[in-house]
C-alpha cells in the first residue's frame, strides 16, 4: 500500500485501471513489516498512469478500491503498520491519508492539527508556534516532537497502526523520533510542482462548522449557505505559502536522508 488512488493529485497525476492482470514486480526494498510486502504484492495494484509531461520514473503503484476481503484479514493478523506521509502545502496528504486510514483503519495523526489545537486554545505553546507558523517558519521541535510521540504511543496507534501526516519536516525532527525508537515501515513524499502547489493553496477555504476543506474552482462549496461561511486559514495567502515552500525545499532533502532506505517518490 503505497498511493491510493484519487483526482485531488490532478494535474500531476491521473490513475487508470490496470492494463494487464499479471502481478506486479516485487518491491524494491526490504520491509521487515509483512502488512507493506503483501500490500505490494497483491495483483489488486494497478500502475499510476502519468500525464505526457510527467517523467516515467515517478510511477508508483496504488491499491485498487475493491481489493479483496483477504488482505484485509491478514492485516489483522500481522504486526500493525506504520506509514509517514510528506510533501509542500497543497501537495495531496489531506486526501490521501483519508483515503489510507478508511482502506485499512489506520490512526491519523496530523502534526498540524495538534498545533493548530494548541494555537486555537491559546496554550502557551500555541502562542509560540503562531508565531513561528505566521513567518512560515518550522515550529520548533520542542514544542511539536513530544506532542507526537505521545499520540503515537497511545493504545489506538500501537494496536491498529499509524498514519503521520505531514511530520518530521526537518532532518532533526527525524532524529527526534528515532530517538524514541519511533520508524515508520514506509515514507512516502508527494511530489508537486511549485506553481500547483500556490495555486491549491490561495483558493483553499475552510467549512468551520463540519471541518471540511473546499477549493474555490476544483472543490467549490455545494451550496451557498455554505459558501458564506467558508473561511481562509491565515497561512494560506501567496505570501506566506512561498515563505513554507521555501523552508520545506530547504529541509525535505536532510529528511528524506534519514529513511532515504524506505522512500516511495510520487509525483
Amino acid at each position: 500500500m503505497l498511493i491510493l488512488g484519487t483526482a485531488s493529485l490532478s494535474p500531476c497525476v491521473s490513475f487508470s485501471p490496470s492494463p494487464s492482470p499479471s502481478p506486479p514486480p516485487p518491491p524494491k526494498f526490504p520491509h521487515p513489516n509483512p502488512n507493506l510486502n503483501l500490500l505490494l504484492s497483491h495483483p489488486s495494484f494497478t500502475p499510476i498512469s502519468l500525464r505526457p509531461k510527467q517523467s516515467s520514473s515517478c510511477s508508483k503503484r496504488l491499491l485498487s478500491q475493491n481489493a479483496p476481503n483477504s488482505i484485509v484479514a491478514a492485516l489483522a493478523k500481522a504486526e500493525p503498520l506504520k506509514v509517514i506521509i510528506s510533501g509542500a502545502p497543497a501537495s495531496g496528504k489531506g486526501t490521501q491519508c483519508e483515503l489510507i486510514t478508511q482502506k485499512y483503519g489506520l490512526v491519523h495523526i496530523s502534526a498540524g492539527d495538534l498545533l493548530r489545537a494548541e494555537v486555537a486554545a491559546a496554550s502557551e505553546n500555541g502562542k509560540l508556534a503562531k508565531e513561528y507558523m505566521e513567518k512560515g517558519q518550522l515550529v520548533p521541535n520542542e514544542i511539536v516532537v513530544m506532542m507526537v510521540k505521545e499520540r503515537l504511543l497511545q493504545l489506538d496507534s500501537q494496536q491498529r497502526g499509524w498514519l503521520l501526516d505531514g511530520y518530521p519536516r526537518s532532518s532533526s525532527q527525524a532524529a527526534g523520533l528515532e530517538d524514541y525508537g519511533i520508524r515508520p515501515d514506509v515514507f512516502i513524499l508527494l511530489d508537486v510542482s511549485e506553481d500547483i502547489l500556490v495555486e491549491r493553496v490561495v483558493g483553499r477555504r475552510l467549512d468551520p462548522l463540519t471541518g471540511k476543506i473546499y477549493h474555490l474552482v476544483y472543490s467549490p462549496p455545494e451550496n451557498d449557505e455554505i459558501a458564506s461561511r467558508l473561511t481562509q486559514r491565515f497561512d494560506d495567502t501567496e505570501e506566506k505559502v512561498k515563505l513554507r515552500l521555501c523552508t520545506h525545499h530547504e529541509n525535505v532533502d536532510d529528511v528524506l536522508s534519514v529513511y532515504k532506505d524506505i522512500t516511495v517518490k510520487a509525483c
